[in-house]
C-alpha cells in the first residue's frame, strides 16, 4: 500500500505501508510525513489537509489528533463514495497507468514497491 499527499505546489512525499493501515499505523505516517511537507510547502496561513473516508481516517484516535494539531492545519472533509472529488485518486490513475506499461514484467512485491517508488519520484507536479 502507498500512501502520498500533494499540494497544488509540489507533489509530496510517497510512503510505502507494508502492512494493513490501521489507526495507529495512519497517525505515524501522518505525524511523521504530513508535518514536515506542510510545513515546507506551506510556512505560515491557512494549511488545510484532506484525507478521503476510509475507515482508519476516521477513527476517533485519528481524529482527536487533527483536533490537537488545528492550529497547524484545518481537516477538509471528504464526500462519501466520491472518489472523482479526491484529487489523489488522479494521482494514482497516473501512477497505475505508467506502472502497467512497463517492461519486462513485474515479478515479485519488491519489484512493484520498487516501481511504484520510482515512478511517484519522477512524476511530474502538471500530471
Amino acid at each position: 500500500m502507498l500512501w502520498g499527499t500533494f499540494s497544488w505546489a509540489s507533489l509530496g512525499p510517497v510512503v510505502v505501508v507494508e502492512q494493513t493501515m490501521n489507526a495507529t499505523g495512519y497517525l505515524n505516517v501522518i505525524a511523521d510525513q504530513l508535518h514536515s511537507y506542510m510545513a515546507s510547502v506551506f510556512p505560515a496561513g491557512n494549511r488545510m489537509f484532506q484525507q478521503d473516508n476510509a475507515p482508519c481516517h476516521k477513527v476517533k484516535i485519528v481524529l482527536e489528533w487533527f483536533q490537537e494539531h488545528d492550529a497547524e492545519f484545518q481537516l477538509m472533509s471528504c464526500a462519501p463514495n466520491s472518489p472523482d472529488l479526491n484529487p489523489i485518486e488522479h494521482i494514482w490513475d497516473v501512477l497505475g497507468r505508467q506502472l502497467r506499461v512497463q517492461r519486462p514484467p513485474i515479478h515479485n512485491i519488491s519489484d512493484l514497491r520498487d516501481r511504484c517508488l520510482n515512478i511517484s519520484y519522477n512524476l511530474s507536479p502538471a500530471i
